[in-house]
Parts: structure tokens; C-alpha cells; sequence
């Protein structure tokens, strides 16, 4: 039986992540990155900084990423102590950690000193990575109390979890060229949806072909987690906990599309532009966590 205690600081760990990564969207959202200037832990070289709203928003995610790095600490070190005979949690609390420290420091170079596109896009992937780990160590948490594990009643064919981690790269993958647009200030190289720039198949070059690119990479995912979908249940059945999850996948990736759609009608609207970002950003890592626990629970069941 899982502790109050363990319980709480899972969840506590898993909902401040989600709160680290959409502090940071933020943050890349209003181009507030420098609102604490070159300065790493201070801020503008106080403790507590003179108030402006790039400032505020830059030191709140500060805050938010320390606060939660003592809990995934706190999490990681009872880990350890108390449920270090189960393995899957030290391989979930340690990522977890592990993941944090990285994200954490990317944060601080970021800032001390200039950090390319490509590099600061690879910010949010490891942003993902942490969150997904403090969900994987949930939802443990959540089988452990009911006793048993019932993604384990069956077996799986080897080719579920082949498929299941083939899409969880390739999802990275979109997920890194998603992050890149943003760092890029790419996001109005296509307007209008699903046409791009009022043409099929526009010319592909500068900002538009990374737009452009992005959405076909969109489009093939959705084609990648139906497959899975198709094939999970045809293996182990509609009412299987892996079929559900990959229902779930597929719901997912359906709703990240048309809020991709809704992100471009907001251009220019700095206000619903930022809520739809934030949306995006939030039902991507949603899925990707899923995907991840598919990934998990297909290798137990190979």
C-alpha cells in the first residue's frame, strides 16, 4: 500500500512540472526571457527585483521551477528511502530529477548567455520529458492502490510496443519542430488553415517552409497514432486497458490539430494568441505522457 504521503508528493510533483512547462511556454510566449537580464539566480541582481511585467513573469517561473525541484527532490529521496524494492519507481522519480536538474540548468545558460533556436527548442523537449516521468510515476502510484496491475491480465505481440515507441520519437520529433517555430518567431509563416498562406502547397522557404513543414509532420502523426489505435485493438481488444489509452492517444492528437488551427486564427491577437499556446502546448504534453505509459506497459506485457 502507497503512502498518504508518497501519494501527495507524486502528484505534487507531476502537477508542478505541468505548471514548470507552462510557466516557460509563457515566458517564451510574452518574450520575457530577458526579464531579469543576464542575471542567474538573481534577478536583475536582487533577491526580489523592481516590478515590471516581463520581470514578473521571467521570476515567477524562476520560483515555480524551484519550488517544484525541492518537491521532485523531496519525491526522489523517499523513493529511495521507503519503495526503493519496486523498480519502476526509482526509474520514474529518477528521471524525474534528472530531467529537472537538466531543464534547470538550460534555464540558467539561457539566460547568462545567448542560446541559439535550436538549443532553447530542445528546452521545452526536455521540459516534456520530465513531465512525462512524473505522470509514469503516478499512474504507478494509482495501480499500486488498487492492489494489482491490470494493464499485466495479458500479453502483447512485440510489435505493439515496436509501434508504440516509433510513434512516442517521432511525436518528440514534431513536438521539437513545434518548440523551434516558437523560439523562431516563426508562427506567421502560414496563415489560414488548413491552406497555407491560401495555397495548398506554398513555397517552401525562410519562416512558411518551417510552418508548412511542421503541419505535414502534424498530419502524419495523426495517420501514425490511428495505426496504433487500429492495431492495438485488433490485438488485445476494444475493452483493453492499452486499447483505451490508445483511444485516448488518438482523441488527443485529434484535438492538438484543430487547436493548431484555432492557434493560427488567433495571429496578432497578443491575448487569445497566448491562451491558445498555452492550450497547444498543454494537450501535446498530455498525449505524449499517455504515449509514454502505452510504451511502458506494452514492454511489461511483451
Amino acid at each position: 500500500m502507497i503512502s498518504r504521503l508518497y501519494r501527495l508528493l507524486a502528484w505534487m510533483s507531476s502537477i508542478g512540472m505541468f505548471l514548470v512547462l507552462l510557466a516557460g511556454a509563457l515566458v517564451t510566449n510574452t518574450g520575457s526571457g530577458r526579464g531579469c537580464g543576464d542575471d542567474w539566480p538573481l534577478c536583475n541582481g536582487k533577491f526580489i527585483p523592481a516590478f515590471t511585467l516581463e520581470t514578473a513573469i521571467e521570476y515567477s517561473h524562476r520560483v515555480v521551477t524551484g519550488l517544484v525541484g525541492i518537491i521532485v527532490v523531496a519525491t526522489f529521496v523517499m523513493t529511495v528511502v521507503v519503495y526503493r524494492r519496486f523498480r519502476e519507481p526509482l526509474w520514474f522519480a529518477g528521471l524525474t530529477l534528472f530531467f529537472t536538474i537538466v531543464q534547470a540548468l538550460m534555464g540558467a545558460a539561457a539566460v547568462v548567455w545567448y542560446q541559439s533556436p535550436p538549443v532553447m527548442a530542445l528546452h521545452f523537449g526536455i521540459s516534456l520529458l520530465a513531465v512525462a516521468s512524473t505522470v509514469l510515476l503516478v499512474l504507478w502510484v494509482r495501480r499500486m492502490d488498487k492492489g494489482h496491475d491490470p494493464a499485466l491480465a495479458s500479453m502483447l505481440p512485440r510489435s505493439v510496443f515496436t509501434w508504440v515507441l516509433s510513434a512516442a520519437i517521432y511525436c518528440y520529433v514534431v513536438v521539437y519542430l513545434g518548440a523551434f517555430i516558437r523560439h523562431t518567431d516563426s508562427g506567421g509563416g502560414c496563415l489560414g488553415w488548413p491552406l497555407c498562406n491560401g495555397e495548398l502547397v506554398p513555397e517552401i522557404n525562410g519562416a512558411t517552409g518551417i510552418v508548412f513543414a511542421h503541419r505535414i509532420a502534424g498530419l502524419i502523426l495523426f495517420f501514425v497514432l490511428l495505426g496504433l489505435f487500429l492495431h492495438v485493438r485488433k490485438q488485445a481488444g476494444s475493452s483493453d486497458p492499452a486499447a483505451r489509452s490508445a483511444l485516448w492517444v488518438l482523441i488527443l492528437v485529434i484535438c492538438q490539430i484543430f487547436s493548431g488551427a484555432w492557434l493560427t486564427a488567433t495571429i496578432g491577437n497578443d491575448q487569445w494568441f497566448i491562451f491558445t499556446n498555452m492550450l497547444h502546448n498543454l494537450i501535446i504534453t498530455i498525449l505524449f505522457s499517455i504515449l509514454i505509459d502505452l510504451g511502458v506497459q506494452a514492454r511489461k506485457r511483451r
